[in-house]
């Protein structure tokens, strides 16, 4: 990574939302406001510091634009509809990891995106835990990614290229899926699998921190957006198992099966059909 002064101006407005959000979920995770736990139909959990993130994030990012509707995991049916019909909207997932939340690892995050035809050119992705931000931009007029930490300092972001061996495979905590678990076990001395919770993984791929991150589990768009977005900016690649790009604002908002990969060369498929699973 290497130093950068200031963010871009596109996304100082962005991370000052996220921010607030973050301070609004902290005041749940820090016990001045007890966590109340409700039930999704698909058995997910929602809390109100879900609820909370989402009233700041939808306020804040409507005052930047009214015209620009907030499509949120936490929003009506009527809200995600006019999100979908329009060219440009954000795209949001108050408190991503509800579950890491709930268990207080830590890894959790607030994410936002603007799209714009489908694709994401403005992302950021805020741990509210440790106050770190990762930031990107990926327009036709300019493109970059950056990390904010606690500190001030903004360092930009840059995916690497792996050695031979071992590659380092990024995995969600609790939903790996059999793919996953299989090139564990299939590859035990040329991959090593990181554990981690919420977006967190593509940000580690983003980073250099990781050069692979399989998810052929169950996921929404306002889950991957901000930090495809990130990937992207900083040299990776975020693609379905087809090698698409994936694509935002199509209903029922399901993400395919995908792939982040840093280094855009690294041959993954081999992993999947190698595997017994796969």
């Amino acid at each position: 990574m290497n130093p950068r002064t200031a963010l871009p101006d596109a996304l100082d407005p962005v991370v000052a939302i996220c921010r607030d959000a973050a301070a609004a979920i902290l005041d749940v995770y820090d016990g001045s406001e007890p966590a109340a736990v409700d039930w999704k139909a698909d058995r997910s959990p929602v809390t109100n510091a879900d609820r909370a993130a989402h009233g700041v994030l939808s306020a804040g990012l409507r005052s930047l634009g009214p015209d620009v509707p907030v499509l949120s995991e936490e929003g009506t049916e009527a809200e995600w509809d006019a999100a979908a019909r329009a060219s440009v909207f954000w795209l949001v997932d108050p408190l991503d990891g509800t579950k890491e939340f709930l268990k207080r690892t830590g890894d959790f995050t607030v994410n936002v995106a603007r799209v714009e035809a489908g694709r994401p050119v403005l992302g950021v992705v805020l741990q509210p835990v440790t106050g770190q931000i990762w930031a990107a931009v990926a327009g036709s007029h300019q493109r970059g990614a950056w990390r904010l930490d606690p500190d001030g300092s903004v360092r930009s972001l840059a995916t690497r290229v792996p050695p031979a061996s071992p590659l380092r495979l990024a995995a969600s905590r609790d939903h790996a899926g059999p793919l996953v678990e299989a090139i564990d076990r299939d590859h035990p001395d040329t991959v090593t699998l990181t554990r981690a919770g919420s977006s967190l993984k593509f940000c580690r791929v983003a980073e250099g921190a990781a050069d692979l991150y399989i998810r052929d589990g169950r996921t929404m768009e306002w889950d991957t957006a901000a930090a495809d977005c990130i990937v992207e900016a900083a040299g990776g690649r975020v693609c379905s198992f087809a090698g698409d790009p994936l694509r935002y604002g199509r209903a029922p908002y399901a993400n395919p099966s995908f792939v982040a990969v840093g280094d855009r060369s690294l041959n993954w498929r081999r992993f999947i059909s190698s595997t017994s699973d796969g």
